[in-house]
């Protein structure tokens, strides 16, 4: 009997908070590039960083089935490129609130993708936990939570694709992760991406060139946001249930306000200030709850390989 895991909801949430720093590089590349442009090259940059990993995560890929297959492009296709330049583009389109409101109805999406893809069950307590989540996030978002204004129906709708796409790369990367180690997870995450990115600014006519006064910029985007955070996220993620890192992952919100209080002088009124108090402490009392209680509150059924890998294994070139 194999003993569980440590629980790494603190680790997904440190990569989450990572992200928020996203809106402190991506607000500038989005006012100078087309969306898409951003995007691909986001994903060229670390494919150049990851290049010789790429052959060694073909070889795990070829190990596992159609299902980790799909799953691979999906995440690289849909949750990496597609919903990156849809988030992007939402920021170009309406005002820099409405994208992130709206992607607080991610941890829905992921909950319901969990139960029927991966069939994880949670407690009736996890309420107790995501209830407050969502309404501190839903505060955070709006200066006047009695007074919600969506800027644009263009712009809400690529957020709430946006949001959808990676509450399914959240359960996606985690069926991935009881196949394959978190570098070939994140390997060939960026790998998909870069065609799909590639197609993307191919189909909308846009450009592919840029200029080197945005080059700082995009090497900041791809490496932090990008590639360090990705890679965090998949360590944490391989022992982390999807309906719990969906909660951690609002870490994200949470230091993007921060960031804006800090470096773009920004101004958050009382209730925004109680919406991110709440938020940290309903993701920190679930990760602790999880770490020390008998009962979690998020039953995970699965039974994958990974659990009996080291995180960082090297392909055996003579395994089956």
């Amino acid at each position: 009997m194999s003993s569980n895991p440590p629980d790494r909801t603190w680790l997904v949430a440190v990569a989450a908070a990572l992200w928020g720093t996203d809106g402190l590089l991506r607000l500038p590349l989005a006012e100078a590039l087309p969306a898409a442009t951003v995007v691909f090259w986001e994903h060229l940059l670390v494919v150049l960083v990851l290049s010789p990993l790429i052959p060694g995560a073909i070889r795990a890929l070829r190990r596992t089935g159609p299902r980790e297959w799909l799953a691979v492009l999906a995440i690289g296709g849909g949750s990496s490129a597609l919903a990156t330049a849809m988030f992007t583009a939402a920021f170009k389109l309406g005002d820099p609130v409405t994208p992130l409101v709206l992607q607080k109805l991610q941890p829905v999406f992921a909950v319901l993708a969990a139960y029927f893809v991966l069939s994880e069950r949670v407690r009736p307590g996890y309420a107790f936990f995501a209830i407050p989540a969502l309404l501190g996030a839903w505060l955070l978002a709006f200066k006047d939570p009695l007074n919600i204004q969506v800027a644009a129906m263009k712009a809400a709708l690529l957020a709430i694709g946006a949001a959808a796409l990676w509450a399914a790369g959240t359960v996606l990367g985690r069926l991935l992760s009881t196949e394959l180690a978190p570098k070939e997870v994140t390997t060939l995450r960026f790998t998909v991406g870069l065609p799909v990115s590639a197609g993307i600014v191919a189909y909308q006519g846009g450009q592919f060139a840029v200029g080197w006064d945005n080059a700082l910029g995009l090497a900041l985007l791809a490496l932090v946001p990008g590639l360090l955070a990705l890679s965090l996220y998949y360590v944490g993620l391989r022992s982390t249930p999807a309906a719990r890192a969906t909660l951690a992952e609002l870490a994200f919100p949470v230091t993007a306000a921060v960031i804006g209080v800090l470096c773009l002088n920004a101004d958050l009124s009382g209730t925004q200030w109680l919406g991110l108090a709440v938020v940290v402490v309903s993701v920190t009392s679930l990760g602790w709850h999880e770490k020390v209680r008998r009962q979690p509150m998020v039953l995970e059924p699965l039974n994958g390989r990974a659990h009996r890998r080291d995180e960082e294994r090297t392909p055996d070139p003579q395994r089956q």
